[in-house]
This record gives C-alpha cells, sequence and structure tokens, in this order.
C-alpha cells in the first residue's frame, strides 16, 4: 500500500522486443520479493508476466508494451498491455496461456479501444502448489 492508504502502482512501459522482456520480470520479482512472496510463487510470477509478455510482443502494434504493477498487501496485480490488430485475441488453449493460468490465482484478457491487456493477479498468502 501507499502511504495515503491506496494500492501502490509502478507502471513500465519498455520496447515491444524480447530483449527488454527481462526488465518487467526483474520488476515483478522485487516488488514480490518486497511483499513477502516465498521464493517459489516469486518464480511463478515472473514466468507468469514473462508468458504474458510473450503472448503480446508479436502483436503489437505501435512497437510498446506498457506494465502496471498494483501492490495491495498480500496481493499483487500485473497488468501487461498493447495495441493490437483489431480482433486479435491471445488463444486461450496454447501451451503459453496455460502456463500462464496454472502459475497464479487467477488470468484475463481484455480489450478496450484497441489496447489488449492481460491481467495476473497472485497473493503472498497462496499455499505453495505441490
Amino acid at each position: 500500500m501507499s502511504s495515503m492508504g491506496r494500492p501502490a502502482e509502478v507502471r513500465l512501459s519498455i520496447p515491444a522486443d524480447g530483449a527488454y522482456i527481462a526488465v518487467p520480470r526483474s520488476v515483478v520479482g522485487n516488488l514480490a520479493a518486497r511483499n513477502d512472496f516465498t521464493l517459489d510463487a516469486i518464480d511463478d510470477l515472473r514466468i507468469a508476466v514473462d508468458e504474458a509478455c510473450a503472448l503480446l510482443l508479436p502483436q503489437s502494434a505501435d512497437g510498446v508494451l506498457e506494465c502496471v504493477f498494483e501492490i495491495a498487501p498480500p496481493q499483487l496485480t500485473v497488468r501487461t498491455s498493447a495495441v493490437v490488430p483489431n480482433g486479435w485475441r491471445p488463444d486461450t488453449t496454447s501451451f503459453g496461456w496455460t502456463v500462464l493460468t496454472a502459475l497464479v490465482e487467477s488470468a484475463a484478457a481484455e480489450t478496450v479501444d484497441g489496447r489488449l491487456t492481460i491481467t495476473v493477479t497472485a497473493t503472498a498468502t497462496a499455499t505453495e502448489k505441490a
């Protein structure tokens, strides 16, 4: 939480280039560590954010990926978005989507005004997967 009692937000804008995907992965790892996520949960969240970026990367019409990290302990929500071609949606039967949804509590994709946003949410107190 921010000092004003609202969820804290970190915003990141990166080029839609695979060389930069390590940046949001590092940011989410740092934020999760600061908010008492276990090492396994941090790794899961890093992989989920990596998958969200990888799904959007080739579709980014303007060459930019936006990431918003919302911290409301014990919950961490990451919204990764890009302007995409009209009507494009991620294949929710693909391996990448399956991996993404298996690693977090919730995952969803929504398009508003040509911008597709993939939202993933995890909670620090969630029980570890075996």
